[in-house]
């Protein structure tokens, strides 16, 4: 119903988003669907903390061992130069992770530290205070080393670096990416080094130009994603079996299945554990629903009466492959819709161009495939269209992609919507979702049905 809809969604919502009552869907076929790019823009254009409802779980080895969480940055032994930092960034208190990771990560003696973490509830920001107080400014060498998949990643978290750390002017950062070339013999002064496994690989044992024996604090950043693309793992696994015993592990994962557990396990000796509570994993402040489809066409017809009801807020369409995006966006386009388009096969300055142009508002919809559907956090995205329903293998649902889609909507603790189009015959996929997460709302979409059905 139409009022239960408004009812889901008022507030400060409504306005940014203009729903027209009197539009609706018709009974609106699948595209062939493939495995997604992935490419990982997590957090390129994230500028604030966004606030979680999720209880988390603490494991430890030593029960009886104490553990604090805090309130305040205060209550932290954190320099004043990082305080000053941490409120130049807009944080004015900490995050639920960052309530119990911080004391957790800068405690002495050190602790490692396995951490499940949603996209933007402030992981980056956390380790990176990490980093940043474990380092002796005086000494000019490496002293800490940040693994992150992509080059892009690899970057935004420096930018989080030189801003927390902007008081902190003896300290320096460098880049172990493809591209930004070191000599052998090059005697690196910078403190933190942040990297992608194969290029950081090279630095440590190829080049020589970082002490391994040196490090104090060692970061792997998006173990979910390390896990799953070849080579990552095995490369991550030789640097850090090459660290001192001494050495502080943190391993941040935006999910927690059994393969991120065993890879963990394997590379860090009795760990803290923090991950999120099973039963807490759905987003509760957006409202789902799904219309069947009968052909691409008639998607696309939908999704004109979409993009035409958003006046201020933005919207993301995600595709499940590069091909259905492109056909979208240019369908779109031709229809003179302003549009945008992120996947795979763009080169790194063209995908931070359109993100930047997304964030500014100078385009209302992105249509992505999987490159965006972890972090990628603007307060005006109101409405999340799953163009296909993710699939995995065996064409079972992707239930973590598809929690990271729809996640892109309802940030800030606001809320949203997501909408996604199914065939008649693949409602199945539907039904999976509704039973891993428990909840699914369902819409009338028969030929002639809105909202005031």
């Amino acid at each position: 119903r139409w009022d239960e809809l408004w009812g889901d969604v008022g507030g400060d919502f409504c306005e940014r988003l203009l729903i027209k009552k009197s539009f609706f869907f018709k009974r609106v076929s699948a595209f062939p669907v493939g495995l997604a790019e992935v490419s990982l823009l997590n957090k390129l254009i994230r500028t604030s903390l966004v606030e979680s409802s999720h209880s988390v779980e603490i494991l430890q080895q030593d029960p009886s061992s104490p553990l604090f969480s805090v309130k305040t940055f205060e209550e932290l032994p954190l320099k004043k130069e990082l305080l000053q930092g941490v409120y130049i960034m807009g944080f004015n208190r900490p995050s639920k992770i960052q309530e119990m990771a911080l004391p957790i990560m800068l405690a002495y003696p050190p602790h490692n530290l396995i951490a499940q973490s949603q996209s933007g509830t402030g992981k980056t920001a956390a380790f990176v205070l990490a980093m940043l107080s474990r380092v002796n400014a005086t000494e000019k060498y490496p002293q800490c080393l940040c693994l992150a998949p992509t080059y892009e990643l690899a970057l935004q978290i420096g930018c989080v670096i030189k801003n927390i750390g902007k008081f902190c002017a003896d300290v320096k950062v460098t880049y172990a990416v493809r591209g930004n070339r070191v000599f052998q013999g090059t005697r690196l002064e910078e403190q933190i080094i942040i990297g992608t496994p194969g290029t950081m690989l090279d630095w440590c044992f190829k080049h020589r130009l970082v002490d391994v024996k040196k490090i104090k604090l060692f970061v792997l950043d998006e173990a979910d994603i390390m896990i799953d693309t070849q080579g990552l793992s095995c490369q991550s696994m030789r640097i850090q079996r090459a660290l001192p015993k001494g050495c502080q592990m943190l391993l941040f994962s935006a999910t927690f299945k059994e393969t991120v557990r065993a890879f963990a396990m394997r590379i860090i000796s009795n760990p803290v554990v923090i991950k999120l509570r099973k039963d807490e994993l759905t987003l509760s402040n957006i409202r789902q629903y799904f219309f069947v489809c009968r052909s691409r066409e008639e998607k696309y017809r939908a999704l004109c009466n979409i993009y035409g009801s958003i006046t201020v807020g933005q919207a993301m369409i995600f595709c499940q492959t590069r091909r259905s995006a492109d056909w979208l966006s240019v369908s779109m386009s031709q229809d003179g819709h302003q549009v945008a388009i992120l996947t795979a096969e763009l080169t790194v300055a063209q995908r931070a161009n359109v993100i930047q142009r997304f964030r500014d508002g100078k385009e209302k919809v992105l249509i992505a495939t999987n490159v965006c559907a972890r972090g990628i956090d603007v307060q005006q995205v109101t409405i999340v269209v799953n163009f296909s329903l993710p699939t995995g293998q065996k064409n079972r649902p992707d239930f973590e992609t598809y929690l990271h889609r729809i996640g892109r909507t309802g940030r800030f603790g606001k809320r949203g919507i997501a909408f996604s189009m199914v065939e008649s015959q693949s409602v199945a996929l539907v039904q999976m979702i509704e039973e891993h997460f428990r909840e699914y709302p369902r819409v009338d979409a028969s030929p002639g049905a809105g909202w005031d059905r």
